[in-house]
């Protein structure tokens, strides 16, 4: 069919009159797909019963405010003054249940009072709902990985944070939180918050035998697995681990053991994998180890660029060389296998990226310690409630795979913000009917119906 030009084209130079009224407008409309979630969870009074020791003057509770960041974030908001920003939205006063927002002041006040009894109750529902989830999947293994990550202030002086390691802001203040995902699922399990200054070993022992207790009560008999870099390496975690019949695999810092450098100059012989990788194995231990383990050893063929003056009428000079890791496991699988399961730590870091960009995890709100938690974790309950939207609206997509890739493919919180939460829309009541009114648009109206009708089935 042809149209004509005047069917086409208009007139787009003249600016329109501006005018600010109150039509019970929202920029928000997708975010509705959370309520069911919200709904089904109870997580508003169960984010209660986290606060009910703390005794405050204010009118907005400690779960209020809670909720509220949750959503901040899930909008794409970072600093807590971009409140202002969606102060009237109908929307989300309705999600809340709230006629009217708190001011920044007002959620400033409520993070000064937060302290460890409130923030080890958010962990414990933290682990129960992602445990809720686990249950429902039935695994017949579970996966874990542990990893600390950095988060860093320049601009602020806050409660319990130190100058440590930090490659990209050198000198920086800053929180080392040590975390323990879910590989099945990418949610996070459970946090330990820690200064900027300590190692990433420091406590990490009594947090992964919490984690290890509350999974193994919840699943009895399931085959639980755990995968660490090189700073958790150390006699004492190694044969805990080995003692709690959990199937690790953990990176060898081998540049301190002269022996190991010295076992992989003198090897002639390597197993090929593949034509990039080669390996091979030997029962050792370090001198003050009581037991051997199996340490396997690594080599990946690589191309280095040659870093002098380069010939650009004739090519581009490169060496061939080798990187070496080695590992220390208990599993009994072969080696390929063994290498596949721990290079899939790296869908952990993935997590991380996606909590600091896109969940605003890596930001320090205020100078209190507890109210830096606070904001963490509602960045954490965000990502883990965006995950777990997924999971009731679709079916898994992935079996076990030797990585342990997550079961689904998951879209990003930025994607679903990009796609279907930044949706313009009108609230009204026509004969008595509440209504979300958007544009109409059929993908949008597709994927908004495909979560909505996912928990009328779960009903």
């Amino acid at each position: 069919m042809k149209y004509s030009k005047k069917n086409i084209f208009s007139r787009m130079f003249k600016i329109p009159v501006i005018k600010f009224e109150d039509h019970q407008l929202t920029s928000f409309a997708g975010l509705v797909i959370y309520q069911p979630l919200l709904q089904s969870l109870n997580l508003k009074a169960q984010f209660k019963k986290c606060f009910n020791h703390l005794k405050v003057s204010e009118i907005f509770g400690h779960h209020i405010i809670m909720m509220l960041l949750i959503f901040h974030l899930l909008l794409g908001f970072r600093k807590l003054r971009d409140l202002d920003y969606y102060q009237d939205d109908p929307l989300v006063k309705r999600l809340l249940g709230l006629k009217r927002l708190p001011d920044v002041s007002t959620v400033s006040r409520t993070l000064r009072t937060i302290d460890n009894p409130a923030i080890e109750k958010v962990r414990e529902l933290c682990r129960n709902l992602v445990i809720a989830r686990l249950q429902k999947l039935a695994l017949s293994r579970l996966t874990l990985d542990f990893d600390g990550s950095v988060l860093w202030t320049l601009q602020r002086r806050a409660e319990g944070t130190a100058v440590g390691y930090n490659k990209k802001k050198k000198g920086a203040r800053s929180y080392y939180p040590l975390f323990c995902t879910i590989a099945q699922t990418g949610q996070v399990f459970d946090v330990l918050f820690r200064s900027g200054n300590v190692h990433d070993s420091n406590g990490a022992q009594e947090f992964i035998e919490q984690c290890l207790r509350h999974l193994k009560e919840a699943f009895p008999g399931v085959v639980i697995e755990a995968r660490l870099d090189s700073a958790f390496f150390s006699d004492k975690i190694v044969n805990f681990l080995e003692e709690q019949g959990v199937e690790f695999s953990l990176s060898v810092p081998f540049e301190r053991f002269a022996e190991l450098k010295q076992i992989i100059q003198e090897r002639k012989r390597w197993k090929r994998l593949n034509d990039r990788w080669s390996w091979f194995e030997s029962f050792w231990k370090p001198k003050k180890w009581d037991s051997r383990f199996r340490f396997l050893f690594i080599r990946q063929r690589v191309s280095i660029a040659y870093r002098g003056p380069i010939q650009l009428d004739l090519f581009v000079p490169r060496e061939e060389g080798y990187e070496f890791k080695v590992m220390v496991t208990n599993k009994r699988v072969k080696a390929k296998k063994v290498l596949m399961f721990h290079n899939g730590r790296a869908d952990q870091e993935g997590t991380f990226g996606e909590l600091k960009s896109q969940a605003q995890m890596d930001y320090i709100p205020v100078r209190r310690w507890g109210g830096n938690q606070f904001y963490t974790m509602a960045a954490i309950m965000a990502h883990n409630l965006t995950r777990e939207l997924q999971m009731v609206a679709r079916p898994k997509e992935n079996g076990t795979t030797e990585k342990r890739s997550p079961l689904w493919r998951f879209n990003e919180l930025n994607t679903l913000r990009r796609l279907i939460i930044q949706r313009a829309g009108k609230i009204t009541t026509p004969q008595g009917e509440l209504t979300l009114t958007l544009n109409g648009n059929d993908t949008v109206q597709r994927d908004i119906f495909m979560f909505l009708n996912a928990f009328k089935k779960a009903a």
